[in-house]
Order: structure tokens, then sequence, then C-alpha cells
């Protein structure tokens, strides 16, 4: 399939007859590649080649667990965990130091709840399996105030036939991130937000100080202060010019990037190709905060916020790094 030579009037007119598709497109990953995405060179690798049947063919239970694990959310999507095997049953994970958000997330926090992210993944894995996964968390002690070279965990994998599969491990190909505005009409009910907050959790034992309460929310007064903070830390990292640069360096744009890349964050979508090929869509238009790129971006996130129909947090006793993986793990 040939890729279309367009201009800068074809483009304008294609996105005044389709607003809220340029609009959706901006949303960092709002949409699949479809359409022009397939103008992406063929001799790059699949984006999503991890997602299709995990694991297939492994017969070492520590690399079936990994491809399930390095799906995990993550922030930014910098995929920050190394792994290396050590012995027949052992894994230890650690971090890559290229691949933190040192402005975004200058405690390296939000890097290890996603640590937790991918260890509770890798317990899905493993227990499908047949395996109990042991996990110890920072074996020589936790890093502060940032993370180091010293392990995020050691996990030890058991062949153990009482081990419990848990139904989740089915939706772990299943998860997505969508990014459209909230539908009005499909509001959660009160059972819905009671089932989510008395999900159990795979955490240590309460004696180990990691206990977490996770409670919710769909009041018309707390929604709104809900929205207003997640609309106002959007802004404040917007607005904050290292900050944006960080999350700009790593943004992936249109199905090319994506596919060679395959970490960061995504644009993709017929209308970001467009807007990509004739010039409107760039990182110096992202790095712009007049531009109609940016300004359609934060348009579009002001909807996301605004149209959150109900909230659900997680809160920990203290903000310890364990604290911070059983967070990463409940989540």
């Amino acid at each position: 399939m040939g890729c279309a030579v367009l201009t800068r009037r074809h483009v304008l007119e294609f996105l005044a007859a389709t607003p809220p598709l340029a609009a959706g497109a901006l949303a960092l990953g709002a949409v699949s590649s479809v359409g022009l995405a397939a103008c992406a060179p063929s001799h790059l690798p699949d984006p999503i080649a991890a997602w299709r049947n995990p694991g297939a063919g492994e017969t070492d239970p520590r690399r079936l667990t990994h491809a399930h694990a390095i799906l995990a959310p993550n922030p930014h999507n910098m995929q920050p965990w190394r792994v290396d095997l050590e012995g027949d049953d052992t894994i230890v994970l650690t971090i890559d130091p290229a691949r933190l958000i040192p402005v975004t997330d200058p405690r390296n926090r939000q890097i290890t709840v996603g640590c937790g992210a991918f260890l509770e993944l890798l317990d899905l894995a493993a227990r499908e399996s047949g395996h109990r996964a042991d996990i110890v968390v920072f074996p020589e002690g936790e890093p502060q105030p940032v993370l180091d070279a010293r392990p995020i965990a050691r996990i030890a994998l058991k062949k153990d036939p009482k081990v419990a599969r848990d139904p989740l491990y089915t939706q772990i190909t299943a998860r997505r991130t969508n990014r459209q505005p909230f539908d009005p009409a499909r509001i959660p009910s009160d059972d819905d937000l009671r089932s989510v907050v008395s999900a159990p959790l795979h955490l240590p034992s309460a004696d180990d100080g990691l206990a977490l309460t996770v409670d919710a929310a769909r009041d018309a007064a707390t929604v709104a202060r809900m929205r207003d903070l997640a609309f106002g830390g959007w802004v404040r990292e917007m607005a904050t010019p290292a900050a944006n640069r960080e999350s700009v360096n790593v943004m992936r744009i249109g199905a090319a990037e994506i596919a060679r890349h395959r970490d960061g964050l995504v644009l993709e979508g017929p209308a970001v190709e467009i807007m990509h090929a004739v010039g409107l869509l760039s990182r110096k238009a992202l790095l712009d905060q007049d531009s109609m790129a940016s300004k359609q971006g934060a348009a579009l996130w002001k909807k996301l916020a605004d149209t959150a129909p109900a909230f659900v947090w997680i809160r920990g006793g203290d903000n310890t790094r364990a604290t911070q993986i059983a967070a990463g793990r409940a989540y």
C-alpha cells in the first residue's frame, strides 16, 4: 500500500471535517494503528509482538513468566526492568538507569510502583504454569533517595501443585490503555466500586506493615475535586519545560516510530500520520504550549478529566519502597 502525497491545505480540510478524530489522536495512544499506519516500513519489528501469545515455546518457567511481566503498565512506558537469571530457578530484577524519568519522577517512586506491577504479572504467570513465586523485595536494602544498582527483587520459582491459579491471568494480554473520553451512559454502580475495593490483593502478611487501603467514590463533590486534581497535575507537568521535554523526548509519533522504538508515549492513528507528514505535529510543536497540537492535546485531556464518572485510589501507610511495590501490585 502506498502513502498518498498530501498538502497542508488537504490536511487542514481533513481536520476541519473530523475534529473529534484529530483531537482524540493527540491523546497519547487514544486510537489503534489503522489506515495510514500501514505506511510504516514493513522491515521494522511488530510493535505489539510481545502481546501475541507471550512466552510461547519457552521451557524455562523464568523466561515464560518474564514474557508476561514485561507487559506491565509502567511510567511513560519506559520498560525500565533488567532481569538476570541465576542458578536453575532464580530471577533477579534490577533497574536500567538509562530508562528512568528523573524530572517527572525525581525520587523514582513511579518507576518503583511500575516494578510492583511487573512483579504482580510475573506472579500471575507463575501460578498459571503451576509455580510458586517466592518474591523478596529489596533483598540488599531499600535504595534511597533514588534507586541504584541494588536489586528491586529476588524471585525463586518453585514447582507447586497446590498453588492456586488466578483468573486475572487471562486479562494480562487483554489490558489496554484507552484514553478516550468516558461514556456518560456507563457510570459504575456502587456495587461495581465495592467489587473493586474488596478485590483480594497479593501482598505480604499484615505483620510486614504493608497494609494498603483501597477506596472509591462517585459522589459529585469528591469526583469534582478529583477531576480538578487530575487535570491540574497534567497542566503542571506540561507547563514545566523540563518535564514536558522529558515526555516529548520519548514521544513516538506515528506507526514507523512506534515500531522502531516499542517504548515511550504513543501518538498514533490516521490523523496523526497526516499531521506528522505535513509538519503540523512534531516534537517542536509539542514543546510549544501555543501550538495547535498542544492546544488540541490540552482540550482532549480536559475532556478526559471532566468526563471521569468515578475514582478509585490506593493508599499505603507509609512511602517506603516496599509499600510502593505493594501499591504497584495492588494496582
